[in-house]
């Protein structure tokens, strides 16, 4: 008796979507922890300054650049797989 169905294949668009949105949710905590941390560091070590407002950029970039990355990695794995 086999209990799991095996995968004969996946939606490219599907699943490279998929792992667009995964990859941009860990991009926005990746960018959380950078924005936080570098403004905790520039807040310890030295006045606020550009830099500081640069690593709250990380908010918006990180997620973008993730998802992106993401997106293509999930398309030529699914392609990889089919």
């Amino acid at each position: 008796m086999e209990i799991m169905a095996k995968l004969k294949s996946i939606e490219v668009l599907f699943f490279a979507k998929l792992i667009g949105l995964v990859m941009s949710v860990a991009g926005f905590i990746c960018g959380i922890l950078y924005s936080f941390g570098g403004f905790l560091y520039e807040l310890f070590t030295s006045n606020l300054n550009l830099g500081t407002a640069l690593a709250f950029l990380a908010l918006i970039g990180m997620p973008l650049i993730f998802s992106a990355v993401g997106f293509v990695a999930g398309g030529v794995g699914a392609m990889l797989y089919k």
